[in-house]
């Protein structure tokens, strides 16, 4: 990786580990009372777009990279991270132009998938092609340093990271296993087998617990995060690809992608206490719902509809579809500001 300092993880420790320096611009400036704005990748498209909540309007759509996934947004919510599964790289774009300012080149074979940009300022994704996990520190140009931690399994594809940026868990979609990794010692990446196919992964809002859906399996699991021991196993609708928490730390919903619905889990309980019919079965080829995300005050949950070209937004109260977004092709990745 010419260029780019590439530390691996067992060199982590002596690289000494400090939390990297926001990127220029941090600290919240002048971001509070924007209106709230959806950021959308098109993996089909290869594009980057940005969508005005407040109309619904679609307001500025650029190209980005080769098949792009999964997005995060900067914790002063300045830039957007894009993850290029279609290549190796990590790419940073303006959240205002959808101007790209970055490029950071994983390695030979990455296909970045998940990704998470930390309040600590790093930026963590997972490299499926490479089998690892990487961690994005320095300031924002495409010298920034990379930590890799290889996960040792196949198909590391998303990323929950804890809230001190000490420990990141992977699903495996090869190897059917979530895999924790510590983040700042030596120690070896610890994996378990996780239902079918486990995809989906979440952190309680108080790091408590480690939820993971199984889209082979038809499954969502509580694990416990240290022990990575499985607490409970509750049954959802078909083909759970994503679960995601409200931040409220309630519930949890599943992304049902052939049911074309969502299933609502309590998270006290480990049940699932109802079913939000998106596009509902009959129309789920059409829309092949995948990534889902909440909107910070928990009220709306947003859903790609990968095929259909649109994110559908819902009312969490009520289950109602309010209205369908229209974004750029094959919209998959989702990032929300403020």
């Amino acid at each position: 990786m010419p260029g780019l300092l590439a530390l691996t993880g067992a060199m982590l420790l002596a690289a000494g580990c400090a939390a990297a320096p926001k990127p220029d611009g941090a600290a919240g400036a002048g971001n509070v009372s924007a209106p709230a704005t959806l950021f959308v990748a098109g993996k089909r498209g290869n594009t980057l777009s940005k969508i005005a909540l407040e109309s619904g309007e679609e307001v500025l759509r650029k190209d980005s990279c080769t098949n792009p996934h999964e997005l995060a947004t900067s914790p002063d919510g300045m830039f957007v991270a894009l993850a290029c599964y279609g290549g190796t790289t990590v790419d940073l774009f303006s959240a205002a132009t959808l101007e790209r300012v970055a490029s950071i080149d994983l390695g030979e074979n990455a296909r970045p998938h998940g990704i998470v940009w930390h309040e600590s300022g790093d930026i963590f994704a997972t490299a499926e092609g490479r089998g690892s996990l990487f961690r994005i520190a320095g300031p924002l140009t495409d010298e920034r340093a990379l930590f890799e931690f290889a996960t040792g399994k196949e198909g590391s594809h998303m990323l929950a990271v804890s809230a001190d940026a000490k420990t990141a868990w992977t699903t495996d979609l090869g190897s059917r296993t979530v895999t924790r990794i510590d983040l700042v010692t030596r120690r070896a990446p610890f994996s378990v087998t996780v239902g079918e196919e486990p995809e989906g992964i979440a952190l309680t809002p108080d790091g408590g617990a480690l939820w993971v859906s199984a889209r082979g399996s038809n499954q969502a699991f509580a694990l416990d995060p240290v022990t990575m021991k499985v607490r409970e196993t509750v049954a959802t609708g078909r083909f759970p690809l994503r679960i995601a928490i409200r931040p409220q730390g309630d519930v949890a919903v599943t992304s049902d992608l052939m049911d074309g619905s969502l299933s609502v889990i309590d998270l006290d309980g480990a049940e699932v206490i109802r079913t939000i019919r998106v596009s509902g079965p009959e129309a789920a080829q059409d829309r092949f719902q995948v990534t889902i995300l909440w909107s910070d005050d928990g009220r709306r949950i947003y859903v790609a509809e990968t095929a259909s070209d649109t994110i559908a937004e819902v009312d969490y109260a009520s289950g109602t579809v309010l209205r369908r977004l229209a974004a750029g092709e094959g919209g998959d990745g989702l990032a929300i500001l403020p």
